[in-house]
């Protein structure tokens, strides 16, 4: 999990490195829609199973979804500072829990409840600290709105991913995020695309290579550990965040974002470790 929360913190600097680069949005989600594409093809073909698995529209969905998220989260990361942006995501449980509840019928334990509440505190801490404080803020508010919008769509494909889970091998519902996020990416570029030069290719590549780390991290400490005490590490990307912002991009995160952030990952972890 300490390598799989590395290997998304690196993507997330990495993301917002080759934008400085001149590299339009649209053209960073391509090499990291192209490369996950090659990578999750592979993994389909290895296990041998069929490529469009069973639910076809709702892998579609979901590969539709992931896409919005994704150019959500990645203009977050890009305009705003790394920490604010990383912290912002950590707002999906919230959405998950009510999107459950909604859609599939699960009940709101009180740890979830108790989640909701510290993270939308949280939340308006960072944002607009003078509701409780004389503070005033500069974080840009449609950046804000994309990253939360980014937050949102994370759940929406979370929650969906738990219904295909029942018929649909993991290989194939990941490799329908990249076969919905490459074509979509390149019809909204309208064709407005940056020859990278060396440098900025290798940091294309490296935001999937990055992204895959965390993925297969992800993956094998779910299958070692219980997903609660594993799922708890995951939030030391944050900090990971926090650093990397520090050191990359002379990012020093203000006091109403450690606590608007320490109160909304504090809300996270209550809901993962809620002992029932």
């Amino acid at each position: 999990m300490l390598l799989s929360s590395m290997g998304f913190a690196l993507m997330g600097a990495t993301v917002k490195t080759v934008s400085q680069y001149g590299i339009p949005l649209m053209e960073i989600v391509i090499a990291r829609a192209l490369v996950s594409l090659i990578i999750s093809y592979a993994d389909v073909r290895r296990k041998r199973i069929p490529v469009w698995g069973h639910n076809k529209l709702l892998l579609s969905a979901r590969g539709i979804v992931g896409a919005a998220a994704l150019v959500c989260v990645y203009y977050s990361v890009t305009t705003l500072p790394l920490a604010e942006a990383t912290i912002l995501q950590y707002m999906h449980p919230v959405f998950t829990a009510l999107l459950a509840f909604l859609l599939l019928g699960e009940r709101v334990q009180f740890s979830t409840m108790v989640c909701i509440v510290l993270s939308i505190t949280g939340l308006v801490v960072m944002v607009k600290p003078d509701i409780f404080f004389a503070a005033e803020i500069d974080l840009p508010l449609f950046s804000i709105m994309m990253a939360l919008l980014g937050a949102f769509g994370s759940a929406v494909a979370y929650v969906i991913v738990r219904r295909l889970s029942q018929t649909e091998d993991s290989s194939v519902i990941i490799l329908y995020f990249p076969l919905i996020a490459l074509p979509a990416a390149i019809l909204l570029s309208g064709g407005e695309l940056v020859a990278p030069d060396g440098y900025a290719l290798m940091l294309l590549i490296l935001v999937g290579v990055f992204t895959q780390v965390g993925q297969v991290g992800l993956t094998k400490a779910m299958q070692h550990e219980a997903a609660s005490k594993a799922t708890a590490f995951s939030y030391i990307q944050v900090v990971f965040s926090i650093l990397l912002g520090w050191f990359v991009f002379s990012e020093l995160p203000s006091l109403w974002t450690l606590i608007g952030g320490g109160l909304i990952v504090s809300g996270a972890l209550v809901n993962v470790l809620w002992k029932r």
